[in-house]
């Protein structure tokens, strides 16, 4: 949709309902950890539906601008676009949460890995997605000229010293009012992947600053597992208060997950 058939809200405005709708999507993934819905037995298509109607009663949420996804075990290898299979969670899983909520016609796109038991190489990979989080938006933070490729190339080279390798092909987006500015003659052009050399501080059409997400996904491909994380890159979650969350990890027995602990701005636990 053409950004020249509505009118621009002024640019701190912009920023402000942004920074709001991710701090509520941080909430709602606050509540689903707090309520133990993340927890073996549990199809990935029915921890969907529970979030879904979670964010409907409590936050009277009616609109995804992107399909919800759940994704566990060998399932967290696959990217958005895979097709997974639907599969149950076990007690020493690892899953990852990828929701896109609109609030007040503004969007957002969160997502968080937990871990069920006490694996101590998924709480590692969990806890190396985030510091991989924090080193590319320090990096946005300290380069004004920095490109999506770049940026790209950054953040997935951050992957194999740490002992995995990077997921997916893109590593971010665009983020706005809904709908977002799209291309769809040249998609790519609007993606942090590799090789784009559209700087992240380049307006749009209209002159506006331009807000991307950014995302993270790590895998270990030879023990089938991966971890997934993503919030805004141009502006920064600290100022909503949102929790780090990143982890949260089940009692041996497979009972519900417990509250993760607080997550400080560098990603330590």
């Amino acid at each position: 949709m053409s950004p020249t058939h509505r009118a621009s809200p002024p640019p701190t405005l912009t920023a402000e309902a942004l920074l709001a709708a991710q701090h509520k999507a941080s909430a709602l993934f606050d509540e689903v950890v707090g309520r133990g819905l993340i927890c073996p037995g549990k199809l990935e298509s029915e921890l969907t539906r529970e979030i879904h109607e979670l964010a409907r009663s409590r936050f009277g949420l009616r609109r995804h601008w992107h399909k919800r996804i759940v994704r566990s075990g060998p399932n967290t290898l696959l990217t958005y676009h895979d097709p997974p299979s639907d599969r149950r969670l076990l007690a020493d899983d690892i899953v990852y949460l990828d929701f896109g909520p609109v609030f007040e016609a503004w969007e957002a796109d969160f997502g968080r890995t937990y871990v069920l038991g006490q694996d101590p190489d998924k709480q590692r990979l969990v806890a190396d997605i985030m510091t991989a989080l924090d080193g590319g938006k320090a990096l946005y933070r300290a380069r004004e000229d920095l490109s999506c490729g770049q940026l790209y190339d950054y953040v997935a080279g951050l992957a194999q010293p740490a002992g995995w390798d990077f997921g997916a092909p893109t590593a971010g987006h665009l983020i706005g009012r809904f709908p977002h500015e799209s291309a769809p003659a040249s998609k790519q052009r609007l993606s942090i992947r590799s090789g784009n050399e559209l700087r992240l501080r380049e307006p749009d059409a209209q002159g506006r600053q331009r807000h991307w997400i950014l995302e993270i996904h790590f895998v270990d491909r030879t023990r089938g597992i991966g971890a997934f994380c993503e919030e805004l890159l141009t502006l920064d979650s600290a100022e909503t208060g949102t929790r780090r969350i990143g982890a949260v990890s089940g009692t041996p027995d497979g009972a519900a997950p417990r509250a993760p602990r607080r997550m400080n701005a560098a990603g330590n636990r």
